[in-house]
Protein backbone atom coordinates (compact mmCIF):
# COMPACT_ATOMS: atom_id res chain seq x y z
CA UNK A 1 0.00 0.00 0.00
CA UNK A 2 2.82 2.36 0.85
CA UNK A 3 4.49 1.76 -2.53
CA UNK A 4 1.17 2.24 -4.38
CA UNK A 5 0.49 5.47 -2.47
CA UNK A 6 3.86 6.88 -3.45
CA UNK A 7 3.26 6.01 -7.11
CA UNK A 8 -0.21 7.68 -7.04
CA UNK A 9 1.33 10.77 -5.47
CA UNK A 10 3.99 10.96 -8.16
CA UNK A 11 1.47 10.43 -10.97
CA UNK A 12 -0.75 13.21 -9.58
CA UNK A 13 2.05 15.75 -9.95
CA UNK A 14 2.42 17.86 -13.10
CA UNK A 15 4.63 16.23 -15.76
CA UNK A 16 7.55 18.65 -15.28
CA UNK A 17 7.67 18.20 -11.51
CA UNK A 18 7.17 14.44 -11.94
CA UNK A 19 10.27 14.13 -14.15
CA UNK A 20 12.28 16.42 -11.86
CA UNK A 21 11.66 14.07 -8.94
CA UNK A 22 12.02 10.87 -10.94
CA UNK A 23 15.51 11.63 -12.37
CA UNK A 24 17.31 12.01 -8.97
CA UNK A 25 15.44 8.95 -7.74
CA UNK A 26 16.66 6.90 -10.74
CA UNK A 27 20.23 8.18 -10.34
CA UNK A 28 20.21 7.24 -6.68
CA UNK A 29 19.00 3.73 -7.52
CA UNK A 30 21.77 3.29 -10.11
CA UNK A 31 24.34 4.48 -7.59
CA UNK A 32 23.09 2.06 -4.96
CA UNK A 33 23.10 -0.75 -7.52
CA UNK A 34 26.72 0.01 -8.45
CA UNK A 35 27.77 0.14 -4.80
CA UNK A 36 26.24 -3.28 -4.21
CA UNK A 37 28.69 -4.72 -6.74
CA UNK A 38 31.94 -2.97 -5.77
CA UNK A 39 31.89 -2.31 -2.01
CA UNK A 40 31.06 -4.61 0.94
CA UNK A 41 27.81 -4.17 2.82
CA UNK A 42 28.14 -1.57 5.55
CA UNK A 43 30.99 0.23 3.77
CA UNK A 44 33.04 2.11 4.98
CA UNK A 45 32.49 0.93 8.58
CA UNK A 46 32.77 -2.76 7.64
CA UNK A 47 36.36 -2.52 6.35
CA UNK A 48 39.67 -0.96 7.41
CA UNK A 49 40.82 2.40 5.97
CA UNK A 50 43.44 0.72 3.76
CA UNK A 51 40.68 -1.00 1.75
CA UNK A 52 40.04 1.97 -0.56
CA UNK A 53 43.65 2.61 -1.68
CA UNK A 54 44.19 -1.12 -2.14
CA UNK A 55 41.11 -1.48 -4.34
CA UNK A 56 42.03 1.62 -6.32
CA UNK A 57 45.46 0.26 -7.21
CA UNK A 58 44.02 -3.22 -7.74
CA UNK A 59 41.54 -1.84 -10.29
CA UNK A 60 44.33 -0.03 -12.14
CA UNK A 61 46.47 -3.17 -12.17
CA UNK A 62 43.68 -5.26 -13.63
CA UNK A 63 42.90 -2.51 -16.14
CA UNK A 64 46.46 -2.62 -17.48
CA UNK A 65 46.47 -6.42 -17.28
CA UNK A 66 43.28 -6.71 -19.29
CA UNK A 67 44.64 -4.31 -21.90
CA UNK A 68 47.84 -6.33 -22.26
CA UNK A 69 45.87 -9.55 -22.57
CA UNK A 70 44.43 -8.46 -25.93
CA UNK A 71 47.88 -7.90 -27.46
CA UNK A 72 49.42 -11.08 -26.05
CA UNK A 73 46.49 -13.24 -27.19
CA UNK A 74 46.57 -11.66 -30.64
CA UNK A 75 50.31 -12.31 -30.86
CA UNK A 76 49.99 -15.94 -29.75
CA UNK A 77 47.24 -16.66 -32.27
CA UNK A 78 49.25 -15.09 -35.04
CA UNK A 79 52.41 -16.97 -34.08
CA UNK A 80 50.73 -20.37 -33.80
CA UNK A 81 49.46 -20.05 -37.34
CA UNK A 82 45.79 -19.10 -37.03
CA UNK A 83 46.26 -15.75 -38.75
CA UNK A 84 48.88 -16.82 -41.33
CA UNK A 85 47.64 -20.33 -42.03
CA UNK A 86 51.13 -21.76 -41.56
CA UNK A 87 49.98 -24.81 -39.65
CA UNK A 88 47.20 -27.36 -39.84
CA UNK A 89 44.33 -27.04 -37.36
CA UNK A 90 45.44 -30.26 -35.66
CA UNK A 91 48.98 -28.99 -35.08
CA UNK A 92 47.64 -25.69 -33.80
CA UNK A 93 45.39 -27.44 -31.29
CA UNK A 94 48.20 -29.71 -30.08
CA UNK A 95 50.61 -26.79 -29.61
CA UNK A 96 47.96 -24.83 -27.69
CA UNK A 97 47.18 -27.79 -25.43
CA UNK A 98 50.88 -28.46 -24.77
CA UNK A 99 51.60 -24.88 -23.72
CA UNK A 100 48.56 -24.88 -21.40
CA UNK A 101 49.64 -28.21 -19.96
CA UNK A 102 53.12 -26.88 -19.23
CA UNK A 103 51.55 -23.99 -17.32
CA UNK A 104 49.50 -26.36 -15.18
CA UNK A 105 52.59 -28.43 -14.34
CA UNK A 106 54.42 -25.27 -13.25
CA UNK A 107 51.45 -24.30 -11.11
CA UNK A 108 51.45 -27.65 -9.33
CA UNK A 109 55.20 -27.62 -8.70
CA UNK A 110 55.16 -24.11 -7.24
CA UNK A 111 52.29 -24.96 -4.88
CA UNK A 112 54.78 -26.81 -2.65
CA UNK A 113 56.04 -23.44 -1.36
CA UNK A 114 53.10 -23.60 1.07
CA UNK A 115 53.83 -21.68 4.26
CA UNK A 116 56.07 -19.15 2.48
CA UNK A 117 52.89 -17.55 1.15
CA UNK A 118 52.09 -16.59 4.76
CA UNK A 119 55.62 -15.57 5.79
CA UNK A 120 56.39 -13.17 2.93
CA UNK A 121 52.94 -12.42 1.58
CA UNK A 122 53.62 -9.01 0.04
CA UNK A 123 57.00 -9.97 -1.37
CA UNK A 124 55.66 -13.09 -3.07
CA UNK A 125 52.55 -11.28 -4.32
CA UNK A 126 54.66 -8.64 -6.05
CA UNK A 127 57.08 -11.27 -7.35
CA UNK A 128 54.10 -13.16 -8.78
CA UNK A 129 52.95 -10.05 -10.65
CA UNK A 130 56.47 -9.60 -12.02
CA UNK A 131 56.31 -13.19 -13.27
CA UNK A 132 53.00 -12.39 -14.96
CA UNK A 133 54.72 -9.53 -16.78
CA UNK A 134 57.65 -11.74 -17.71
CA UNK A 135 55.24 -14.29 -19.12
CA UNK A 136 53.45 -11.63 -21.15
CA UNK A 137 56.79 -10.40 -22.51
CA UNK A 138 57.78 -13.92 -23.58
CA UNK A 139 54.40 -14.36 -25.28
CA UNK A 140 55.02 -11.20 -27.30
CA UNK A 141 58.45 -12.55 -28.24
CA UNK A 142 56.72 -15.32 -30.21
CA UNK A 143 55.89 -12.69 -32.82
CA UNK A 144 59.61 -12.29 -33.55
CA UNK A 145 60.27 -16.05 -33.55
CA UNK A 146 57.08 -17.90 -34.55
CA UNK A 147 59.11 -21.06 -35.26
CA UNK A 148 59.88 -21.16 -31.52
CA UNK A 149 56.25 -20.84 -30.55
CA UNK A 150 56.00 -24.00 -28.48
CA UNK A 151 59.05 -23.52 -26.17
CA UNK A 152 58.37 -19.80 -25.76
CA UNK A 153 54.65 -20.26 -25.13
CA UNK A 154 55.32 -23.06 -22.64
CA UNK A 155 57.84 -20.92 -20.74
CA UNK A 156 55.45 -17.98 -20.73
CA UNK A 157 52.56 -20.10 -19.48
CA UNK A 158 54.67 -21.59 -16.69
CA UNK A 159 55.62 -18.09 -15.51
CA UNK A 160 52.03 -16.82 -15.69
CA UNK A 161 50.59 -19.84 -13.89
CA UNK A 162 53.15 -19.53 -11.10
CA UNK A 163 52.12 -15.89 -10.78
CA UNK A 164 48.46 -16.98 -10.70
CA UNK A 165 49.17 -19.45 -7.88
CA UNK A 166 50.86 -16.69 -5.90
CA UNK A 167 47.95 -14.32 -6.43
CA UNK A 168 45.38 -16.93 -5.40
CA UNK A 169 47.34 -18.08 -2.34
CA UNK A 170 47.87 -14.56 -0.97
CA UNK A 171 44.35 -13.30 -1.71
CA UNK A 172 42.58 -14.54 1.42
CA UNK A 173 45.11 -13.18 4.00
CA UNK A 174 44.96 -9.77 2.33
CA UNK A 175 41.17 -9.63 2.31
CA UNK A 176 41.17 -10.88 5.90
CA UNK A 177 43.23 -7.85 6.87
CA UNK A 178 40.50 -5.57 5.51
CA UNK A 179 37.49 -7.27 7.10
CA UNK A 180 36.41 -5.85 10.45
CA UNK A 181 33.93 -8.59 11.22
CA UNK A 182 32.78 -11.91 9.82
CA UNK A 183 32.52 -10.47 6.31
CA UNK A 184 35.57 -11.95 4.58
CA UNK A 185 33.38 -13.58 1.95
CA UNK A 186 31.69 -10.26 1.14
CA UNK A 187 35.02 -8.41 0.98
CA UNK A 188 36.50 -11.11 -1.26
CA UNK A 189 33.51 -11.14 -3.62
CA UNK A 190 33.53 -7.35 -4.03
CA UNK A 191 37.27 -7.27 -4.50
CA UNK A 192 37.12 -9.84 -7.29
CA UNK A 193 34.23 -7.96 -8.88
CA UNK A 194 36.27 -4.75 -8.94
CA UNK A 195 39.13 -6.63 -10.60
CA UNK A 196 36.83 -8.15 -13.24
CA UNK A 197 35.18 -4.81 -14.07
CA UNK A 198 38.57 -3.14 -14.49
CA UNK A 199 39.81 -6.07 -16.57
CA UNK A 200 36.83 -5.78 -18.92
CA UNK A 201 37.31 -2.02 -19.28
CA UNK A 202 40.98 -2.53 -20.10
CA UNK A 203 40.13 -5.25 -22.60
CA UNK A 204 37.55 -3.04 -24.35
CA UNK A 205 39.93 -0.09 -24.60
CA UNK A 206 42.72 -2.30 -25.88
CA UNK A 207 40.49 -3.78 -28.60
CA UNK A 208 39.75 -0.26 -29.88
CA UNK A 209 43.44 0.66 -29.77
CA UNK A 210 44.54 -2.54 -31.53
CA UNK A 211 42.41 -1.64 -34.58
CA UNK A 212 44.81 1.23 -35.26
CA UNK A 213 47.82 -1.14 -35.35
CA UNK A 214 49.98 0.67 -32.76
CA UNK A 215 53.63 -0.19 -32.12
CA UNK A 216 53.60 -3.50 -30.22
CA UNK A 217 56.79 -2.79 -28.28
CA UNK A 218 55.84 0.76 -27.29
CA UNK A 219 52.30 -0.24 -26.30
CA UNK A 220 53.51 -3.19 -24.24
CA UNK A 221 56.17 -1.05 -22.55
CA UNK A 222 53.61 1.57 -21.52
CA UNK A 223 51.05 -0.94 -20.29
CA UNK A 224 53.71 -3.00 -18.52
CA UNK A 225 55.02 0.02 -16.60
CA UNK A 226 51.49 0.86 -15.52
CA UNK A 227 50.87 -2.72 -14.43
CA UNK A 228 54.08 -3.05 -12.39
CA UNK A 229 53.68 0.36 -10.74
CA UNK A 230 50.05 -0.35 -9.82
CA UNK A 231 51.00 -3.79 -8.50
CA UNK A 232 53.72 -2.31 -6.28
CA UNK A 233 51.39 0.35 -4.88
CA UNK A 234 48.62 -2.23 -4.41
CA UNK A 235 50.82 -4.46 -2.26
CA UNK A 236 52.36 -1.53 -0.43
CA UNK A 237 48.93 -0.22 0.62
CA UNK A 238 48.08 -3.41 2.54
CA UNK A 239 48.35 -3.03 6.33
CA UNK A 240 49.03 -6.36 8.05
CA UNK A 241 49.09 -6.82 11.82
CA UNK A 242 51.49 -9.76 11.96
CA UNK A 243 55.27 -9.51 12.08
CA UNK A 244 57.19 -11.22 9.33
CA UNK A 245 60.94 -10.68 9.01
CA UNK A 246 60.67 -7.50 6.95
CA UNK A 247 58.18 -5.79 9.28
CA UNK A 248 59.99 -7.14 12.35
CA UNK A 249 63.22 -5.52 11.12
CA UNK A 250 61.43 -2.17 10.77
CA UNK A 251 59.83 -2.44 14.24
CA UNK A 252 63.06 -3.44 16.04
CA UNK A 253 65.22 -0.85 14.28
CA UNK A 254 62.72 1.85 15.23
CA UNK A 255 62.76 0.65 18.84
CA UNK A 256 66.56 0.56 19.05
CA UNK A 257 66.99 3.98 17.46
CA UNK A 258 64.11 5.92 19.03
CA UNK A 259 62.96 3.81 21.97
CA UNK A 260 59.50 3.48 20.39
CA UNK A 261 57.99 0.75 18.22
CA UNK A 262 56.75 2.01 14.87
CA UNK A 263 53.03 2.10 14.16
CA UNK A 264 51.21 -0.41 11.97
CA UNK A 265 50.92 2.05 9.10
CA UNK A 266 54.58 3.12 9.15
CA UNK A 267 55.82 -0.41 9.72
CA UNK A 268 53.93 -1.68 6.67
CA UNK A 269 54.83 1.37 4.61
CA UNK A 270 58.56 0.94 5.30
CA UNK A 271 58.53 -2.81 4.72
CA UNK A 272 60.82 -3.88 1.90
CA UNK A 273 58.64 -5.30 -0.88
CA UNK A 274 61.13 -6.08 -3.62
CA UNK A 275 63.51 -8.80 -2.47
CA UNK A 276 65.27 -11.63 -4.20
CA UNK A 277 65.37 -14.94 -2.28
CA UNK A 278 68.60 -16.05 -3.91
CA UNK A 279 70.47 -13.00 -2.57
CA UNK A 280 71.53 -13.64 1.02
CA UNK A 281 71.44 -10.00 2.08
CA UNK A 282 69.91 -10.41 5.53
CA UNK A 283 72.56 -9.95 8.26
CA UNK A 284 70.46 -11.97 10.76
CA UNK A 285 70.01 -15.73 10.32
CA UNK A 286 67.30 -17.31 12.47
CA UNK A 287 67.48 -21.06 13.14
CA UNK A 288 70.75 -21.87 11.30
CA UNK A 289 72.82 -25.03 11.44
CA UNK A 290 75.55 -25.24 14.07
CA UNK A 291 78.41 -25.36 11.54
CA UNK A 292 77.21 -22.14 9.90
CA UNK A 293 77.14 -20.20 13.17
CA UNK A 294 80.33 -21.45 14.83
CA UNK A 295 83.77 -22.01 13.35
CA UNK A 296 84.77 -24.39 16.13
CA UNK A 297 83.47 -25.90 19.36
CA UNK A 298 85.57 -23.52 21.46
CA UNK A 299 83.64 -20.45 20.28
CA UNK A 300 80.41 -22.20 21.22
CA UNK A 301 81.61 -23.21 24.69
CA UNK A 302 82.83 -19.66 25.37
CA UNK A 303 79.36 -18.08 25.09
CA UNK A 304 77.17 -21.04 26.04
CA UNK A 305 76.96 -20.09 29.79
CA UNK A 306 75.41 -16.73 28.83
CA UNK A 307 72.35 -18.54 27.41
CA UNK A 308 71.80 -21.33 29.94
CA UNK A 309 68.43 -19.86 30.92
CA UNK A 310 67.33 -19.12 27.36
CA UNK A 311 65.93 -21.39 24.66
CA UNK A 312 68.34 -19.99 22.10
CA UNK A 313 71.96 -18.90 21.56
CA UNK A 314 73.00 -15.79 19.66
CA UNK A 315 76.46 -15.33 18.18
CA UNK A 316 78.33 -13.41 15.50
CA UNK A 317 80.46 -15.04 12.81
CA UNK A 318 83.05 -12.45 11.82
CA UNK A 319 84.15 -14.39 8.71
CA UNK A 320 80.62 -14.20 7.24
CA UNK A 321 79.62 -10.87 8.75
CA UNK A 322 76.30 -12.19 10.07
CA UNK A 323 74.54 -12.67 13.39
CA UNK A 324 73.19 -16.17 14.00
CA UNK A 325 70.36 -17.05 16.38
CA UNK A 326 70.41 -20.80 17.08
CA UNK A 327 67.23 -22.27 18.54
CA UNK A 328 67.14 -25.02 21.14
CA UNK A 329 64.73 -27.89 20.68
CA UNK A 330 62.46 -26.58 23.48
CA UNK A 331 62.03 -23.18 21.79
CA UNK A 332 58.43 -21.98 21.43
CA UNK A 333 56.94 -19.08 19.50
CA UNK A 334 57.84 -16.48 22.15
CA UNK A 335 61.40 -17.85 22.37
CA UNK A 336 61.80 -17.49 18.60
CA UNK A 337 60.59 -13.90 18.81
CA UNK A 338 63.03 -13.17 21.64
CA UNK A 339 65.90 -14.83 19.75
CA UNK A 340 65.22 -12.66 16.70
CA UNK A 341 65.04 -9.55 18.89
CA UNK A 342 68.32 -10.50 20.61
CA UNK A 343 70.00 -11.04 17.25
CA UNK A 344 69.06 -7.53 16.14
CA UNK A 345 70.29 -6.07 19.43
CA UNK A 346 73.66 -7.82 18.99
CA UNK A 347 73.85 -6.58 15.41
CA UNK A 348 73.12 -3.07 16.69
CA UNK A 349 76.03 -3.36 19.17
CA UNK A 350 78.43 -4.59 16.48
CA UNK A 351 77.40 -1.90 14.02
CA UNK A 352 77.78 0.78 16.68
CA UNK A 353 81.28 -0.43 17.57
CA UNK A 354 82.40 -0.65 13.92
CA UNK A 355 80.58 2.45 12.68
CA UNK A 356 78.86 0.38 9.97
CA UNK A 357 75.60 1.39 8.44
CA UNK A 358 74.77 -1.36 5.99
CA UNK A 359 74.26 -5.09 6.16
CA UNK A 360 76.00 -6.18 2.98
CA UNK A 361 78.96 -8.54 2.76
CA UNK A 362 81.40 -5.62 2.57
CA UNK A 363 80.06 -4.37 5.86
CA UNK A 364 80.49 -7.86 7.22
CA UNK A 365 84.18 -7.66 6.32
CA UNK A 366 84.35 -4.30 8.09
CA UNK A 367 82.80 -5.86 11.18
CA UNK A 368 85.38 -8.63 11.15
CA UNK A 369 88.16 -6.04 11.44
CA UNK A 370 86.55 -4.59 14.55
CA UNK A 371 85.75 -8.01 16.06
CA UNK A 372 88.77 -10.12 15.08
CA UNK A 373 88.71 -12.82 17.73
CA UNK A 374 86.16 -15.03 19.44
CA UNK A 375 87.20 -13.86 22.89
CA UNK A 376 86.35 -10.28 21.96
CA UNK A 377 82.81 -11.37 21.17
CA UNK A 378 82.00 -12.22 24.76
CA UNK A 379 81.79 -8.55 25.82
CA UNK A 380 79.24 -7.38 23.19
CA UNK A 381 77.23 -10.59 23.56
CA UNK A 382 77.13 -10.19 27.36
CA UNK A 383 76.10 -6.54 26.93
CA UNK A 384 73.36 -7.55 24.50
CA UNK A 385 72.07 -10.12 27.01
CA UNK A 386 71.66 -7.40 29.63
CA UNK A 387 69.89 -5.09 27.21
CA UNK A 388 67.52 -7.83 26.00
CA UNK A 389 66.71 -8.80 29.59
CA UNK A 390 65.74 -5.21 30.35
CA UNK A 391 64.00 -4.24 27.10
CA UNK A 392 62.36 -7.27 25.46
CA UNK A 393 59.15 -7.08 27.51
CA UNK A 394 59.01 -3.33 26.90
CA UNK A 395 59.33 -3.97 23.16
CA UNK A 396 56.52 -6.52 23.25
CA UNK A 397 54.27 -4.22 25.27
CA UNK A 398 54.80 -1.25 22.95
CA UNK A 399 54.29 -3.41 19.88
CA UNK A 400 50.98 -4.68 21.25
CA UNK A 401 49.88 -1.12 21.98
CA UNK A 402 50.59 -0.19 18.37
CA UNK A 403 48.38 -3.03 17.17
CA UNK A 404 51.00 -5.63 16.24
CA UNK A 405 49.93 -9.22 16.92
CA UNK A 406 52.73 -10.65 19.07
CA UNK A 407 51.17 -14.06 19.66
CA UNK A 408 51.51 -14.99 15.98
CA UNK A 409 54.85 -14.13 14.42
CA UNK A 410 55.79 -15.14 10.87
CA UNK A 411 59.58 -15.00 11.21
CA UNK A 412 60.12 -18.24 9.26
CA UNK A 413 63.05 -19.71 11.24
CA UNK A 414 65.20 -22.50 9.88
CA UNK A 415 64.47 -26.05 10.95
CA UNK A 416 67.79 -26.74 12.67
CA UNK A 417 67.64 -27.05 16.48
CA UNK A 418 70.18 -27.54 19.26
CA UNK A 419 69.47 -30.74 21.18
CA UNK A 420 70.47 -31.10 24.85
CA UNK A 421 70.77 -34.45 26.60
Amino acid sequence: MAGGGIMLLIMSLPEGRRMARFVPFACKRRKLLLRSYVVPEGFPDSVTPSYVPYMTWRALKHFFGGAMGVFTTQTLLSSVGVARNKATPGAIAINWILKDGAGRVGKMLFARQGKKFDYDLKQLRFAGDLLMELGAGVELATAAAPHLFLPLACAANVAKNVGAVTSTSTRTPIYKAFAKGENIGDVTAKGECVGNIADLLGTGLSIMISKRNPSLVATFGLLSCGYVFSSYQEVRSVVLHTLNRARFNVAVESFLKTGRVTSLQKGNLNERILSFPWLKECPVVLGPRFKDAFQDAGSYLAIKPLFDREKYIVTYNHTKGKVYALLKDQAKSDDILKAAFHAHVLLHFIRSSSGGKNSSRKQGDAFSNSVPATTNLEAPIAASCKMVSASFEIFKSQASEQGWVMAESLLNPGRARLCHR
